[in-house]
């Protein structure tokens, strides 16, 4: 049995519709039902016809990936999938076959599927080494390196994880390659650190600090006892206008239940505030989500990529002892072709 990263979209697009579902799923919509192709050589014809204009690198990468998804994975092989839009990897087992469903949404055409073992296992429960295989450009590509498969099936036991083995060579050779994205890494690596560096009272202190750069004036709650709210902010030079908004941050790995939102919304009225912002940066549940999305005008609800992105959106703007706490800085890279 192997181990294989199947990625939901580049920017989590697809992983709702997949956790949903129970499969996994990838793009390329142009192409018709993979399973027609008994060979690579008619598979790559198949490709060229459907995407005329891209380069032969380009074809041969997505065939190499394409055929993994429909040919080379096995019945009871795991899964992972990272979530894009909250600090955790859905992991599974695949079991069946490869499926075409022609009228399913854009970029859910092409499925597999799954049984979710774990669809929100924590990041932190995995070493840094199988983090970085994790984000491997390619949409699909198989997890080999350092018996990945050996210490990702104990840390799904409950186990602790087993040292990983040197690399030996059939570790390396594959029919797909998988270079790092190194956006994805280096958001991965942010990530890890702000929940480090900022765990506890801090990681309220850096939430008012993305609140500030959004032009709200913040008082954020001492250390201790805060009654259900960690920030309140408003508008205007002392904070009198609106909109006025309370926060609550939970800067812990486990993931929060519906009930926050209960008292987040309860809190909203004792505080006359029109909005509530919700940190947890472990991430939320499917159903507090769901009761999000119905109080999308009033309430939102930030996981850890959240806060990530928001660091990035508005970092020039936070004060200097902060960023000597966060030290970042930009640098450029050249797209790979890798993702559909």
């Amino acid at each position: 049995m192997s181990v294989w990263l199947v990625r939901a979209g580049g920017q989590g697009e697809r992983q709702d519709f997949a956790l949903a579902e129970n499969r996994v799923v990838i793009g390329w919509d142009e192409m018709p039902d993979l399973a027609q192709y008994k060979t690579r050589d008619a598979m790559v014809r198949a490709t060229e016809e459907a995407y005329p204009n891209e380069k032969p690198k380009a074809i041969i990468n997505w065939v190499g990936q394409l055929w993994a998804f429909a040919r080379r994975i096995e019945k009871d092989d795991l899964v992972v999938l990272p979530l894009k839009r909250q600090n955790a990897i859905a992991m599974g087992k695949i079991t069946g076959d490869y499926e075409y469903k022609p009228d399913n949404p854009s970029g859910a055409k092409h499925l597999r599927p799954v049984k979710w073992l774990a669809p929100d296992m924590p990041r932190d429960n995995f070493d840094q080494d199988l983090l970085y295989s994790f984000g491997a450009f390619m949409t699909v590509c198989q997890i080999k390196r350092n018996n990945a498969e050996t210490r990702i099936r104990a840390i799904l036991a409950g186990k602790k994880s087993p040292s990983p083995t040197a690399i030996t060579e059939d570790d390396v050779t594959s029919d797909v390659t998988a270079p790092p994205d190194l956006e994805d890494y280096s958001l991965t690596q942010i990530q890890a650190y702000i929940g480090q560096k900022f765990a506890g009272h801090k990681l309220a202190e850096l939430i008012g600090a993305i609140l500030d750069a959004q032009g709200y004036q913040t008082e954020v709650a001492s250390p201790g006892p805060d009654g259900g709210v960690d920030i309140i902010a408003g508008r205007g030079p002392m904070g009198f206008d609106e909109p006025r908004l309370v926060v609550q941050v939970k800067s812990g790995a486990s993931t929060q239940g519906i009930e926050v939102m209960d008292r987040l919304r309860g809190t909203m009225v004792t505080f006359k505030a029109q909005h509530g912002l919700f940190v947890a940066w472990g991430g939320v549940k499917h159903t507090v989500k769901t009761e999000a999305r119905r109080h999308y005008f009033d309430v939102r609800v930030w996981d850890a990529g959240d806060v990530v992105q928001q660091v990035l959106r508005h970092y020039d703007a936070f004060p200097e002892d902060l960023k000597a706490d966060l030290p970042l800085k930009r640098i450029w890279t050249l797209v790979q072709e890798g993702e559909e």
